[in-house]
Parts: structure tokens; C-alpha cells; sequence
């Protein structure tokens, strides 16, 4: 097997410090829930030597780069061809109900985005693909080329929050009569003149919203974490920590809502003491989402729009009866 690309995790030291309170000196079970090339889950296996790790990756190629750069951890992990949202079903399994870390680092991963073939990037023409587990599933020709242009509008506006939505859509349609879609040269060329000339000017390429749409249309990525972070946080001990990393407004907001819902006090305002069973159940870590500094950027390119968040678990969710376990 070839060895893995280079690859540099996004802001692996601010993780490393988060996890580090959950993780020193005991032995404790964190889920990398998006392992890519592994680079996260190297540093953390090797920062605490007695964690074992569970890697979540949709991508096979993935799953097998990431086995071989962590192979000298031996035993301490079990990395799984699953995607995040199956996480509760693999915990399971494993006899791993609790866990003490969860990390998400979100998007597209180095592995698909420098692989050409895999039609991620639109600065070079290959098939369009898009596919992050590449075996099953529609591609993102298929939905260029079967979605009516009322879906293509929409997947176009809310998951590429796409000012031209419409206008991109109709040429697609009437494009796609014509010839369908294979290759991605032929969508960057038909988005660059779709969009007006002043707004080519700014705002860096004019494809990239589309291509970001397309991706996460196609492997069903906000309806997925939409089902995991509930499932993730579910899943932390009590001092467990949690840790995301989104690249686009509309993961951060889901993100911060998960986390804001659990980490305010549903006591009734005029009750004079905390009911225990509606009590907080998260701590922030974060003000607000933190950013790369300019440093991080300059090493680590893939860094400048990352938005990190973390929360600590401190309280169990109350059970049916509303009791609150110890």
C-alpha cells in the first residue's frame, strides 16, 4: 500500500489542549469521528498512551491509509468503515457505550479533495463524483443531470448559500438537454458565466459554492451530523469533551445549537433553586467559534475557515422519570 500523502491536521495543538483534561492519566475511550489520513487521532494516541481510539471513516481508502500510519498504536484502535451518524450502532458493538472525547473535523477530507479522480475540487476537470464513500450512492453528475431545476435552486441556495442559485440552475437544465454532465470543467465554466462579472471580482471562485452544495447534497452531510451530534453528546461521560470543527455557516450553526440547547438551565425562572434534572448538562469550552490565527494559515492553508467549537459533558441527561443518574 502506497504511503499516505502528507497531510497536516487543522489546528491539532487547540485540540490536543482541549482533549487533554479528559484524556491524561486514565485510561479512556475517544471517537474520531471523521478519521480522514488520521493525523488528529495520531497526535492524540500518541499524547495519551493509554487511550483507545475509534475511527469513523465512509471513505475505504481512507480507512485503509489511516490503518497503516496507525499501526504502531497496535491494539488501542479500532477503526471502522461507518459514517458518524452510525456511531451509536458501533459504540455498541465495540461494548464502548461511554466515551470520554468526540471529534468531528468536518467537510472534505485532504485525502478526496488531492485526489483528482474523485471529482472534489474544482481546480482541476475530473468525472463528478463527489462521493465520499465512493461504492454506493448518486453522484454528483447524477444530480446535475436527473434534479428539476426547482431542487437544483434549492440544493444550490441552502447548502451553497448560492446568491445565483436560480440563474445557475436554469443553465444547468438547459445545458444538460443538450449534453449531460460528466466532467467538472464543463460546471465551472457554465457557473463562471453565470455569475455576473463584478461579483467574479470578489469573493473567491465563482464555483466553489456550487461544488460545496453539490458535495453535501450528495453525501447527505447535514442531514448525517443532524443525527450524530445528538448521538455524540449522548454518548459522553460525565467530563468527557466534545470538539467540531466546521468549514461552512451552516455546520457551525447546527453545532452551536447543539451545544446551546444542553448547556443552559431549563429550571423555571421563579423557582428560587436548581432542579437537578434541569440543569445544565454541557460547559462551553469556547467563546463563541474560535478561528486559526494567521500563523496556523500560513503553515496550514486548509486552516483559514475552519470554526471550532467545545463543550464539556458535566451532567447526565435525566431519565424518563426524571431522574439524573450519579
Amino acid at each position: 500500500m502506497p504511503e499516505p500523502p502528507r497531510h497536516v491536521p487543522v489546528l491539532v495543538d487547540r485540540v490536543l489542549a482541549l482533549f487533554a483534561p479528559a484524556l491524561a492519566d486514565r485510561p479512556a475511550v475517544l471517537v474520531d469521528a471523521t478519521l480522514g489520513l488520521g493525523g488528529h487521532a495520531d497526535a492524540l494516541l500518541s499524547a495519551h498512551p493509554r487511550l483507545t481510539l475509534v475511527g469513523l471513516d465512509r471513505d475505504p481508502q481512507a480507512i485503509a491509509l489511516a490503518g497503516e500510519r496507525l499501526a504502531r498504536h497496535g491494539n488501542r484502535v479500532h477503526l471502522v468503515h461507518a459514517g458518524y451518524d452510525r456511531m451509536p450502532e458501533v459504540l455498541a458493538e465495540l461494548g464502548m457505550p461511554d466515551v470520554q472525547g468526540v471529534l468531528f473535523d468536518l467537510g472534505v477530507s485532504s485525502l478526496q479533495l488531492d485526489a483528482a479522480e474523485r471529482g472534489f475540487s474544482y481546480a482541476q476537470d475530473a468525472p463528478l463524483d463527489m462521493r465520499m464513500n465512493p461504492e454506493t450512492g448518486l453522484t454528483a453528475a447524477d444530480v446535475l443531470n436527473t434534479y428539476p431545476a426547482e431542487e437544483l435552486t434549492r440544493v444550490l441556495r441552502d447548502y451553497g448559500e448560492e446568491r445565483f442559485a436560480a440563474r445557475i440552475a436554469a443553465a444547468v437544465v438547459r445545458e444538460r438537454d443538450r449534453e449531460p454532465f460528466r466532467t467538472s470543467d464543463r460546471l465551472v465554466r457554465l457557473v463562471y458565466e453565470s455569475v455576473p462579472a463584478a461579483t467574479r471580482r470578489t469573493g473567491g471562485h465563482p464555483a466553489k459554492r456550487t461544488f460545496q452544495a453539490l458535495r453535501i447534497e450528495v453525501n447527505g452531510e447535514l442531514e448525517a451530523l443532524r443525527r450524530a451530534l445528538p448521538a455524540a453528546l449522548h454518548a459522553l461521560a460525565v467530563g468527557g469533551r466534545i470538539v467540531v470543527e466546521s468549514y461552512h455557516s451552516l455546520e457551525d450553526r447546527m453545532v452551536k445549537r447543539a451545544f446551546a440547547d444542553l448547556a443552559v438551565s431549563r429550571t423555571p425562572p421563579d423557582l428560587p433553586v436548581e432542579l437537578p434534572e434541569h440543569a445544565p448538562q454541557l460547559k462551553l469550552l469556547t467563546r463563541g467559534a474560535e478561528k486559526a490565527t494567521d500563523a496556523e494559515v500560513a503553515a496550514n492553508p486548509r486552516a483559514a475557515s475552519v470554526r471550532l467549537r467545545a463543550a464539556e459533558r458535566i451532567r447526565r441527561p435525566a431519565d424518563a422519570r426524571g431522574v439524573v443518574p450519579a
